[in-house]
């Protein structure tokens, strides 16, 4: 089973983004996505950055992909996602069906990436004929509904999941970090730098609840599927996706890597990664359960 990083979820500065990369290129990851995925808005690094960071991380061995924008909404969004389509040194992930159109006008293979809400074996079969050579399964999908698609798979389609991070739950036109401010979304003064893994919202009665980063809405909790390793590969799954945070990275990879190649066990892997995560850990969207719920899993 192979392990990739997700795109960088939020905004960090230039200087902190190319190290932060130097690190992943020496990390004992397999496949690495890029690239500016939520908010165009965000500039600290241009189209032509993350095509340099791509050719680091595929010097090093790695695959590198470059990820599209989830949410397009200006015609200066769309000249960025042409830019990233007519890249053809790298894989792209499509996170719209707007750059599956141009991927599938251009021949070009892609991933399918986990918001366009592959729920069924009719879609991604779809999505395979359309030139998907990969599909990233939707945070909220349980485990069963996954081995229902899987037995319908078509052949060399690879299978990804989640497998770490907070949890991408929604995209809005609006942004909320702003908001926050009383900020207009197109005077936001970039307050999304001030937070490196988001901003924590809590309940009336203080508890951490949701977390913004701009316009994408996440979980507080950090979803962590290190206990169901095992049955992430009996199902099937190829690939499991980090997502990135602003420190330890590295560190949780060296851990999922150990996980996966049996040099760890469950137990310990968790213990190791006390200290290292964001937040409490969940994982119930993988049992059908509520996302913030935490079930036992292997031991």
């Amino acid at each position: 089973m192979k392990l990739a990083l997700g795109p960088p979820l939020y905004y960090w500065p230039r200087a902190e983004v190319f190290a932060f990369y130097e690190a992943i290129a020496r990390a004992p990851v397999d496949i690495v996505y890029l690239g500016e995925t939520v908010c165009s808005r965000r500039h600290e690094l241009r189209v032509h950055d993350w095509i340099d960071i791509a050719g680091l991380i595929a010097a090093a061995g790695k695959q590198a992909v470059l990820g599209t924008q989830t949410l397009i909404e200006s015609e200066s969004d769309l000249k960025t996602l042409r830019k990233i389509v007519d890249e053809k040194a790298f894989l792209t992930e499509a996170n719209d069906m707007g750059a599956v159109r141009l991927l599938t006008a251009g021949g070009r293979p892609f991933v399918a990436g986990p918001f366009l809400n592959v729920f069924n074996s009719a879609t991604l079969a779809l999505l395979a004929r359309l030139g998907a050579q990969r599909w990233v399964m939707p945070v909220e999908m349980s485990a069963e509904a996954l081995r229902e698609l899987q037995a319908d798979r078509p052949a060399g389609m690879e299978t990804e999941v989640f497998a770490y991070g907070r949890l991408p739950l929604a995209f809005s036109a609006r942004c909320f970090t702003a908001r926050h401010f009383n900020l207009q979304k197109d005077d936001c003064q970039f307050k999304c730098l001030e937070f490196s893994d988001g901003l924590v919202i809590r309940t009336r009665e203080k508890q951490a609840f949701l977390n913004l980063n701009g316009i994408q809405t996440q979980s507080d909790k950090v979803y962590n599927l290190i206990g169901e390793v095992e049955a992430a590969r009996e199902l099937g799954v190829d690939i499991l996706r980090i997502s990135p945070q602003s420190r330890h990275t590295p560190e949780l990879i060296g851990i999922f890597r150990a996980r996966l190649d049996g040099a760890l066990d469950t137990a310990t892997a968790r213990s190791r990664m006390d200290g290292l995560e964001l937040s409490a850990a969940c994982n119930g969207f993988w049992y059908g359960k509520p996302g913030l719920d935490q079930i036992a899993g292997e031991t």
